[in-house]
């Protein structure tokens, strides 16, 4: 079963460019992993401090295995908040019928 990784976090405005570089190597390599539909680090564009994350894979078990070799950010900022929830899909289609 597919599943979706998303939501926002919060840093300082000021690290939020720095912080979305940090991960970029992440994105490059997960998006080239075997089970990775889509992942996307991305800032906000109205709000300073708030980072978009959106994480798009075909099971669990493609999840637990990209998470256990996924290298870590090039650099540590503090988050300051997050609101990142799992979905598990049971059906998907077209978002206009």
């Amino acid at each position: 079963m597919r599943l979706i990784v998303a939501g926002k976090v919060y840093v300082d405005p000021k690290d939020r460019d720095r912080f979305v570089e940090a991960h970029r190597d992440i994105v490059e390599q997960a998006r080239k992993y075997p089970g990775c539909l889509d992942l996307s680090i991305s800032p906000d564009p109205t709000e300073a401090g708030r980072v978009n994350i959106f994480e798009y894979f075909e099971s669990k078990e493609a999840l637990d295995a990209w998470r256990a070799v996924a290298p870590p950010p090039s650099a540590s900022i503090d988050i300051e908040d997050d609101q990142v929830f799992k979905h598990v899909i049971a059906s998907s289609g077209p978002p206009f019928d």
